[in-house]
């Protein structure tokens, strides 16, 4: 998805008061794009590169100043991880005003370390993100009683800890 950093794609409206999108009262950015094309995916209307809208990096960030009584933003999608500019100029803002930030993708961590090789981009967005829930919907995986996760499969990754230990450290929900 080739697109100047200074707009994003999004499936939708910024949603706000999400409680189960992560931790907390949060708000979620619907990413548009996405080529894992897991089955059963809950968002497959997101998976079209060219769908949603492009809209203005700044209009997002007057949105999220307008926002009352959240704790921490999400990025899911689609696959936020095919926007790293775009999403992590939203992130740092975030960050910067105290939000907890969440992210979801079908990527795995290490597979974004390894694309962080030849793209820098995914390092620095990852150094924004407080907790990754990384890897691909997989139906035969599916739990309902996971909570912030929809297959076994996925983890809910730690990122500040993992990245200062260099090893995966997952997030500890009850703490």
């Amino acid at each position: 998805m080739e697109q100047t950093s200074d707009y994003i794609r999004l499936a939708a409206d910024l949603q706000s008061d999400s409680i189960v999108d992560g931790p907390g009262l949060r708000t979620v950015i619907w990413t548009q794009g996405c080529a894992h094309h897991c089955k059963e995916c809950q968002n497959p209307q997101t998976w079209d590169f060219n769908g949603g809208g492009l809209v203005p990096i700044d209009a997002v960030l007057e949105a999220i100043d307008e926002l009352e009584c959240q704790t921490g933003i999400t990025f899911s999608g689609g696959d936020p991880m095919y926007q790293p500019e775009s999403c992590n100029k939203i992130a740092k803002y975030c960050k910067d005003k105290g939000y907890n930030i969440w992210v979801y993708t079908g990527f795995t961590y290490e597979e974004l370390i390894k694309m962080s090789k030849t793209k820098p981009i995914y390092k620095e967005f990852l150094s924004n993100i407080d907790v990754l829930v990384d890897g691909r919907f997989v139906i035969a995986e599916r739990d309902l009683s996971l909570l912030f996760r929809g297959s076994r499969n996925q983890r809910l990754i730690d990122v500040p800890k993992t990245l200062s230990s260099n090893k995966i450290v997952l997030f500890d929900e009850y703490a």
